[in-house]
């Protein structure tokens, strides 16, 4: 089962942060439930991401696509390297792993 529709149902109904660099925020600020990252997300971005979401017992998982990928899920015209899931919404991406 594909992770993009609950991801892009994430995104439109729920509250997510979108970027590493806010993904991180949003794990620091322990508001995060979920991380995503892309698969070709810079080594130290990915390393950090989940560095902090380890640290705060927050579940990660790889984004099969690239970044390019991502930001089309997600509905934006740019890469899209990581995401944190604060409130799923209608989606059920917090079951789905």
């Amino acid at each position: 089962m594909s992770i993009n529709q609950p991801i892009a149902s994430a995104v439109n109904t729920g509250k997510c942060k979108i970027g590493a660099k806010s993904s991180i925020d949003a794990i620091k600020d322990g508001k995060a439930k979920l991380v995503v990252v892309a698969r070709n997300c810079p080594t130290d971005e990915r390393e950090d991401v989940e560095r902090y979401a380890k640290l705060a017992q927050i579940p990660t998982t790889i984004f099969e696509g690239t970044s390019w990928d991502l930001g089309e899920v997600v509905g934006k015209p740019f890469m899209v390297s990581a995401i944190a899931v604060i409130e799923p919404g209608d989606s059920k991406i917090l079951k789905m792993l």
